[in-house]
């Protein structure tokens, strides 16, 4: 899934991004509240970690911005501040959960997962289709308790594919959710990992099937 953090601190920001791409996220990381706020005008993410104290623009107006709009990605918002109202008031422009500083990093990614299944519309760690698991937390894909072996990038796509099952989605939502700024993923890479998966996936009783000119579905068999 595709994250924006928005944070002025450098290390932290930097710590967050590699600690959630380690996790599969795609991220981009944005130091200034002004531009956080254009970028979100334009971009579509599933999650976006924003820090409260930002430069030329609050992170609350940030937030009352983005849900004025309309915007449904999770926030998960970051404060040094002690006030507890700050944190009241986050919530109640539409923050979804907040995590105070000082804070470890595990307890991030677990916050991200949990909003992440809230979004997705489960509390299950676990998704399952026909034959086939995927465990959300430990990154895994088993077929009958049969651990398979994924590579990331085909990994991602089996996941947005398992959170959307029956539905299409086209290349291009597919490429956005995987690919951060710096990233490139063509319509064409992504059709060469669709192949790839759907023989790693052809006896787990899914098929992932080609919709033509629209994109592609997850469906059991």
């Amino acid at each position: 899934m595709r994250v924006l953090v928005v944070e002025d601190h450098a290390a932290l920001a930097d710590g967050i991004a590699r600690s959630l791409r380690q996790s599969g996220y795609a991220v981009d990381v944005i130091a200034d509240g002004e531009e956080a706020d254009d970028i979100l005008r334009t971009q579509e993410y599933g999650l976006v970690v924003l820090d409260l104290n930002l430069p030329k623009l609050d992170g609350l107006e940030i937030l009352r911005r983005l849900r004025h709009r309309g915007a449904e990605s999770a926030v998960l918002i970051l404060t040094a501040r002690s006030d507890i109202e700050d944190r009241v008031k986050g919530l109640d422009l539409g923050a979804d959960d907040y995590l105070a500083k000082p804070f470890e990093l595990v307890e991030l990614e677990a916050r991200v997962r949990a909003l992440m299944r809230r979004h997705a519309g489960t509390h299950n760690t676990q998704i399952k289709c026909g034959k086939l698991t995927f465990d959300t937390v430990a990154r895994r894909v088993m077929i009958e308790d049969q651990d398979i072996e994924i590579p990331r990038r085909e990994l991602n796509i089996l996941e947005i594919l398992l959170l959307r099952v029956g539905h299409v989605l086209s290349k291009e939502q597919i490429s956005d959710q995987l690919a951060g700024f710096e990233d490139d993923i063509s319509a064409n890479a992504v059709e060469l990992y669709i192949s790839r998966l759907r023989k790693r996936v052809e006896t787990a009783g899914v098929k992932i099937q080609t919709v033509r000119g629209l994109g592609y579905l997850l469906k059991k068999t």
